[in-house]
This record gives structure tokens, C-alpha cells and sequence, in this order.
């Protein structure tokens, strides 16, 4: 019989070089079509059809649980019903997703690939306070399955079972993602919403006028039923627990620290969170003030937006408001892109925003609530150019770490580091292995300084990379442990940034960072 022969197909290969990939999860519908064969395909080679962590069929034909990657909005909406949420049960009005409009503006932004990760279906938007407190945990656990670890006997992650992840878990099967993103958090831990108000009656003209006759097709009016559907608030119970959900975030990227996680402030409740909303947060510990001790959510590696944004889209959510996550993820991934992911994206002009909630007074003054909270979150304001992210920072207490383009050079570095362990873990640990990686980041860092990512008027004033035996004590050599001191100098640093970065024989990797005068 004859011989045939057929090409295999080639591995999907991640890009782990990559810092504008970001990924999403939360709730989405999966549309009623069947599974394409592209993405099957490669869920099968990433061994969730038949491999060793392979699930259900009817589970991988629901995309519930593993990740998928899209390289356009095209592409999410063929996969996603995400038009299809449920304004309220037995209803048959429908709203758009969190998580959809969140990938709509990441695309729109500039975004060129993302993964996603759904949770299971958007529950019914308009619901009784009681059943929103009954299903909070079980909807917060399948995003974020540590929250709250040890209640029911819940399960710690298990970092070696990638057939036990859920939700943000999958962040560790994912190598080429670099932004994280949650977009129903604040949805979930929010006070049920206000129902709409009546609409306001026709006006009825009090004179009768003559009005030409048209052949034109008469427009019908506008449904302004979503416009009126109050958007999620957190009351002072709510933002607790959107805290301590966030917190959470932060512990379970703790072991991957080349990724930040991108998040929207939650709408508060009150008066006095609209008057100064970053004292809001610090009296609910969210932030931590200037200089103290960490809070929540303050981290180098948490990136907050506020306030929601009424784009030309988002006629589709209630009161036409977005949370403006998915946009910040949009403008890092674009900014890095085409300018590198060690540039600020702050005073990009934002074209779709048309309005904001609350709207917060810009350019009055050095001192105003806005510009105070600019100093930790990452604030949308209107300019007189237009509206513009007027911050690109961190939640971090330390003012070294609050540019969020150093931050993101610092997980690149990490990122890098990773695929240089990742390449030479196999070698003997001697001075040629030294050598060799010293000289890996010593070309990663020159192309960083000479694009301007980092400071000094010479490459020996902008970083110094060590790797030999004044690195590593005996103990590392005889366990097969390497270990690199990277310092780096950045353009947003007043200190400078020293990075240690240790490879171990069983090839993993362990990055710490700490500022040094």
C-alpha cells in the first residue's frame, strides 16, 4: 500500500515577549453555534480537549473555564453572546455584558490580542438585594476561587493541577499575558440597583403647526430604558468587599510579578465619596495615605481607573456607563505597541468617551480632589482638548513605584528574565552560563536606554547587571542555583531599581525587587 506522509500541525507557540496581551474574566454567554475548528484545535494542543487535564466535551464546547485567545472583536463576537444579559428574570429585555464591553473598548483602544476566560453565564442585572448577598461568594469564587480561602472548606490553587484552575488561575497557563482584568468585580459586590424611573410623558404640543409631508422613513424614538437603569454602586458593605476581593487579586499574582492587574474603581454610594473619593478609599483602607503602610489595594503591580465613561458605544449598559478597565488595558496594550511598554500612556486623548460618572473637576488646581486622586489612580477627566487619562500610576504607597510605565519595565524585565531562565536551564551553572545571560540583559537593557526607557547619560549610569561569583554564595553553586543583580536606573525613578533575579535547578524562577538610594 502506499506511503503517506501528512505535515503536522505546528505548536501553537505563546509570545511571552509580548506586554500588550491582556486577559479577561468574568461572565459571558457563549453563543449557540458550534466550536470552530481553529480554536478547538488549539485547545487541543494546549490539552483541554484530550490531554492530561482534558474536560467535558459539552464543557470545551461552552468555552466554561479554559482560556481562549481572539485576535480581534470579530473574533470575540463570534465566539460570545455578549448582547445578551438579562435585565431581569423572566424578562426578555437584554443588556450587554461587563465583560464584553470591556473587550469591545480594549479592541477599540487599540488592543491587538486578548484571552478570555468565562465564568459562566451574566446572572440577571436587576435583582433583590437578598439574592445578590446569596450568590455574591459563589459568583466571586468562580473568577477568583481564593476569596475568601477556608470557608466551606474551600480549596487552596494548586499550581501543578492545571485541570483544577478556575477563573483567574488560568493567568499561570497563560505565559504571554501581561494585564489581567476582572470587569464584573464591581458589578458583583455592588447594592442591587435603583429601579428606573417612569419615562417622562410625549410632549404634546400646546399649538397645532403645519409640518411638511416626507416621503423619508419616520424615526422611531430612542429606547432610553437602559439610560435610566441606575449602574451598579457600591454602598460602604459593597466596597469592603470589592477590597478584599482585590486583595485577593494581588496574593494570587503574587507569584507571577510580570503581570499587573488593570481594575475599575466601583461607583460609590454617598455624598462624601463624590466629593473626595480617594478619602473614601483610604478610610475604607483601600488605599493606603501617602507613605504608610500597604493597604488592599495598594501595590506597584495594581493598576485602579475611575471614573465610569459614557462612550458612543455604551448605550447598551445600564445608564450608558462603562467601567473604564477595559479602556486603560487598551491604551497600555496600544501604548505598547507602538512606543514601547516603558512609556507613560498618561494624556492620551480618548475620542469615544462623550461624558463621565462622577464627573470630576480637572485643571483647577494642584490641590482638588481630582488631582489628589490622580496621584494613586489612573483619572479620566475632560480637558479642553477633550476627555484624556490625565494619570497613568499605581496603587503603590511608594512614590518610586507609583509611574505605572515603571512598573510595567519592571515586569518586562521579569518577563524577560523568565524566557532566559526558561532557554538555559539545561546548562552547567559555570562562568560561560554567566556570562551569557549577563550579556542577555546587558543587550536588553541598551536597547531599553537607548529608546529612552531608562536614564543616564551613559549606559554604565543607566544599569549594571552582576552575574558571577559575588552573586552567589557557595550553597547556590552547590544547589544549581543562579543568581543575577540587575540595577536600572528609570526615566520616572528618582531611586534607583535593583532587581534580583534567582534561577533554581528545579528551573524556577524567583524575582525579587527592591528600591536602593
Amino acid at each position: 500500500m502506499p506511503l503517506v506522509f501528512d505535515t503536522a500541525r505546528p505548536s501553537a507557540r505563546p509570545a511571552p515577549q509580548r506586554t500588550d496581551i491582556a486577559c479577561f474574566v468574568g461572565f459571558v454567554r457563549r453563543r449557540p453555534a458550534p466550536l470552530p475548528e481553529p480554536v478547538r484545535e488549539r485547545l487541543r494542543i494546549a490539552g483541554w480537549v484530550d490531554g492530561p487535564w482534558a474536560k467535558p466535551a459539552a464543557v470545551v464546547d461552552a468555552l466554561e473555564q479554559v482560556p481562549v485567545s481572539v485576535e480581534s472583536w470579530d473574533a470575540f463576537e463570534a465566539l460570545f453572546d455578549w448582547h445578551a444579559r438579562p435585565i431581569a428574570a423572566g424578562g426578555s429585555a437584554v443588556c450587554a455584558s461587563y465583560l464584553g464591553a470591556a473587550v469591545r473598548r480594549f479592541f477599540g483602544q487599540g488592543g491587538r490580542r486578548a484571552v478570555i476566560v468565562r465564568t459562566g453565564d451574566p446572572w440577571p442585572y436587576v435583582a433583590p438585594a437578598d439574592d445578590r448577598a446569596a450568590h455574591r461568594l459563589a459568583r466571586l469564587r468562580a473568577a477568583l476561587p481564593s476569596f475568601a480561602p477556608g470557608v466551606d472548606g474551600h480549596r487552596l490553587f494548586d499550581a501543578a493541577d492545571p485541570g483544577s484552575w478556575r477563573g483567574i488561575e488560568h493567568v499561570y497557563g497563560v505565559p504571554e499575558v501581561s494585564l489581567v482584568c476582572l470587569p464584573d468585580l464591581a458589578d458583583i459586590c455592588a447594592a442591587a440597583p435603583l429601579p428606573p424611573p417612569p419615562a417622562p410623558p410625549p410632549l404634546v404640543p400646546a399649538v397645532q403647526t403645519f409640518v411638511e409631508c416626507s416621503g423619508a422613513e419616520a424615526v422611531p424614538d430612542e429606547d432610553t430604558a437602559l439610560r435610566r437603569l441606575s449602574a451598579p454602586r457600591c454602598d460602604e458593605a459593597g466596597l469592603l468587599v470589592w477590597r478584599d476581593a482585590v486583595d485577593d487579586v494581588r496574593e494570587c499574582l503574587a507569584r507571577r510579578r510580570d503581570v499587573l492587574f488593570v481594575g475599575a474603581v466601583p461607583l460609590m454610594a454617598g455624598p462624601a465619596a463624590q466629593r473626595d473619593p480617594l478619602a473614601h478609599l483610604e478610610r475604607a483602607h483601600v488605599l493606603a495615605p501617602g507613605g504608610a503602610a500597604p493597604a488592599h489595594a495598594s501595590s506597584a503591580f495594581v493598576q485602579l481607573a475611575f471614573p465610569w465613561t459614557m462612550t458612543r458605544d455604551s448605550g447598551d449598559l445600564p445608564e450608558a456607563l462603562e467601567p473604564p478597565d477595559g479602556l486603560l488595558a487598551g491604551l497600555i496594550a496600544a501604548g505598547a505597541i507602538a512606543r514601547g511598554t516603558y512609556r507613560s500612556v498618561a494624556g492620551r486623548l480618548l475620542p469615544a468617551v462623550v461624558s463621565a460618572t462622577p464627573m470630576l473637576s480637572w485643571g483647577a488646581g494642584v490641590d482638588t480632589p481630582a488631582a489628589r486622586l490622580a496621584e494613586r489612580v489612573c483619572v479620566i477627566a475632560r480637558q479642553p482638548d477633550g476627555w484624556a487619562l490625565q494619570s497613568d500610576v499605581t496603587t503603590s504607597p511608594v512614590v518610586e513605584w507609583r509611574a505605572g510605565s515603571v512598573s510595567r519595565m519592571m515586569a518586562s524585565l521579569v518577563r524577560a528574565a523568565r524566557q532566559a531562565g526558561d532557554a538555559e536551564l539545561f546548562d552547567a551553572n559555570g562562568p560561560v552560563l554567566w556570562t551569557r545571560v549577563r550579556r542577555h540583559f546587558e543587550t536588553l537593557l541598551t536597547a531599553y536606554w537607548l529608546e529612552g526607557g531608562l536614564g543616564g547619560a551613559t549606559q554604565d549610569e543607566a544599569f549594571e547587571v552582576r552575574c558571577d561569583r559575588t552573586t552567589m554564595t557557595q550553597n547556590d553553586l552547590d544547589n544549581g542555583r543562579l543568581v543575577a543583580n540587575i540595577t536600572v536606573l528609570p526615566v520616572a525613578a528618582i531611586e534607583r531599581i535593583t532587581i534580583v533575579l534567582a534561577l533554581s535547578a528545579s528551573g524556577q524562577l524567583v524575582g525579587s525587587i527592591r528600591e536602593v538610594a
